[in-house]
């Protein structure tokens, strides 16, 4: 069975975005919303929506996740559980998919999209379905999403507008936040700029 291509993003492009919006969460002490731990980076929208991309090494990786409202693929004990049919997320996959691709499942969240990364491009099973990434739009996914996502988070509490250029440094620095970035988007005294630096420094284990 022939994998499907999936046009995204490389891991390494994700990183700054991913970095940038954890580093405002960590900031705020909302920091279980986006993170980094070893072998596995956390998004979740705060609405019961996630993804995980799972580092292996080698150059591969692996994305997992599920939108509840709007992901029509039901995997594995879903199907059972919703009494759909089953959507088989790992068909002509290679073998190494499976081990992230069950890790949601044992944290007890529902999976409805799997990507496979194997260090030249993504690729998914194949499948007529709306798997649900496109409508959990994560902020990772383009600097257009992850502007927009900081600027909701700081607007109503910073003293000052939110400067474009600044969420643009914040998403350039990849990572590498320093304070002064920090301070740039989002000068909020009750935030914890040194929180959110080290949020973002966990992006690079």
């Amino acid at each position: 069975m022939t994998l499907v291509p999936v046009d995204l993003p490389s891991p390494t492009t994700m990183r700054g975005r991913w970095a940038a919006f954890a580093a405002i969460l960590g900031a705020r002490g909302w920091g279980r919303g986006a993170y980094a731990e070893p072998g596995r980076w956390h998004y979740d929208d705060g609405g019961g929506n996630w993804a995980d991309l799972h580092l292996l090494g080698d150059g591969r990786a692996v994305l997992v996740g599920n939108d509840h409202e709007y992901s029509d693929t039901y995997f594995r004990e879903a199907a059972t559980y919703f009494q759909e049919e089953e959507t088989d997320l790992l068909a002509g996959a290679p073998a190494w998919w499976e081990p992230p691709a069950v890790d949601g499942m044992a944290r007890e969240m529902w999976v409805g999209f799997v990507y496979g990364w194997d260090g030249s491009g993504w690729s998914r099973a194949p499948y007529e379905l709306s798997d649900g990434f496109a409508s959990l739009h994560p902020v990772f996914v383009d600097d257009e999403r992850c502007r927009q996502m900081i600027v909701e988070f700081v607007e109503n509490e910073a003293p000052h507008p939110v400067r474009p250029e600044a969420v643009d440094a914040l998403i350039a620095a990849d990572a590498a936040i320093t304070p002064e970035q920090l301070r740039a988007v989002a000068d909020v005294p009750e935030w914890d700029p040194d929180a959110g630096v080290a949020a973002a420094a966990a992006f690079r284990g």
